[in-house]
């Protein structure tokens, strides 16, 4: 494993910093440098100044000037005349107040995005780290026991050397030892393409020049209580939940529309060449057409969609939180049953390793039962690691593993 240890030596925490899992710190920063974090952050600003428009307003001052030249037959003279106005047009009934909620609900929305992009990214991490974990960890055992089968065959050149023992044993240990080397290289390549994976999409996670030993531990609680736990916590539920409520606000500010607004305008005019001065108001009322109860329509079916789609959501979260759950908690007792029959087929490995010292068994046996022992250590750890990744996964989406909210 020189390969990977030196791969790994370059993106390296310092010595005894290895853990299990990142250190909470180190996570938090990476998450929120994450593209997909910036992004929604970037949104928050964005609602925000949609609105600080949307409780200003579209409507503004209109200026409006006007020159006319009058004729004066009787005099025989063309008289200037110019005209002023300013004019607005104003929100009629609780339109104002729609918008403005309109706009908190739009922020509301944008920061629960983040929480779900720090959740989603969350994720993103974990598996990653899971990923090159399982790497590392066959790689680990693979060099185990390529160690041991070099161990063997030095005590097998011993005895053919000696001759105790035929060529064809030499050969046979040669064989087993290149089978565990390349098995080994190969968990190699894996775990420095994982390590590469990991360090480029989180350049803040240091990965740990070795895999970490990762503790079996039961899953504490209940189903009910952990999809309580995940519901309440969960961002992509609140994001849906909040893109109703504010979908249903704007049902409401189109259904408002539907009353025009009116327009209001104070002018001052000069006639006859100044012999006259005109103060006037003006107001203007559109007429509702179909298309205001066309949008109204619209925006109440756009508001009903919004709410199947909270229930969709909901249905997935529950069907996902129970079905990790069962793994979680199955995958911990498969896992523990791995770990004793590796230790069991480890003993007796051992065993045929000293009949084989006695003279009591042959090569093969040995060779046979080691292979199977190392084929149950990997499978163990991998039991191991998927009930870990599996219970981890549950208090991720519980948030009880690491610091992902977004404020």
């Amino acid at each position: 494993m020189k390969g990977v240890l030196l791969l790994l030596a370059l993106v390296a925490a310092p010595a005894g910093a290895a853990d299990e899992l990142p250190p909470p710190d180190a996570v938090r920063a990476a998450l929120e440098s994450h593209p997909s974090v910036l992004a929604a952050r970037a949104g928050v600003q964005q609602r925000e100044a949609a609105s600080r428009a949307l409780a200003a307003g579209t409507y503004e001052l209109n200026l409006r000037l006007s020159a006319d030249r009058r004729r004066e037959e009787t005099l025989g003279q063309n008289l200037p005349e110019y005209g002023v106005g300013v004019e607005r047009a104003f929100r009629a009934g609780r339109k104002a107040e729609l918008d403005a909620e309109l706009g908190r609900q739009g922020v509301s929305e944008a920061k629960l995005a983040v929480g779900d992009a720090m959740h989603e990214a969350s994720r993103e991490l974990l598996r990653a780290w899971f990923e090159w974990l399982r790497a590392a960890v066959q790689g680990r055992d693979w060099e185990a026991q390529a160690q041991l089968l070099e161990q063997q065959r030095r005590a097998v050149e011993r005895r053919v050397s000696r001759g105790d023992a035929p060529r064809q044993e030499s050969l046979l240990a040669d064989s087993a030892l290149e089978q565990a080397s390349s098995q080994a290289l190969l968990a190699e390549a894996r775990a420095g393409a994982a390590a590469i994976q990991l360090a480029t999409s989180f350049p803040g996670i240091a990965i740990p020049a070795a895999a970490p030993a990762v503790e079996l531990r039961p899953l504490q609680g209940d189903a009910p209580s952990w999809r309580d736990r995940i519901v309440q916590h969960n961002h992509e539920l609140a994001v849906a939940r909040a893109e109703a409520k504010r979908l249903q606000t704007a049902a409401a500010r189109a259904d408002a529309n539907r009353t025009p607004d009116p327009t209001l305008g104070v002018r001052l005019s000069s006639e006859r060449d100044g012999a006259e001065r005109v103060l006037g108001f003006s107001v203007a009322i559109p007429f509702p057409g179909e298309a205001r109860r066309a949008n109204a329509e619209g925006a109440r079916a756009e508001t009903a969609a919004a709410v199947q789609r909270e229930a969709s959501v909901l249905r997935r979260l529950e069907a996902q939180t129970a079905s990790l759950y069962t793994i979680a908690s199955r995958s911990y007792e498969a896992a523990r049953r791995a770990e004793s029959a590796a230790a069991g087929l480890q003993r007796n490995a051992e065993l045929a390793g000293r009949a084989y010292a006695l003279g009591e068994a042959s090569l093969a046996d040995v060779i046979a039962a080691r292979r199977i022992a190392v084929e149950a250590r990997l499978a163990a750890s991998l039991a191991a690691l998927d009930a870990a990744e599996a219970r981890y996964r549950l208090m991720l989406d519980a948030h009880e593993l690491w610091p992902i909210d977004a404020d």
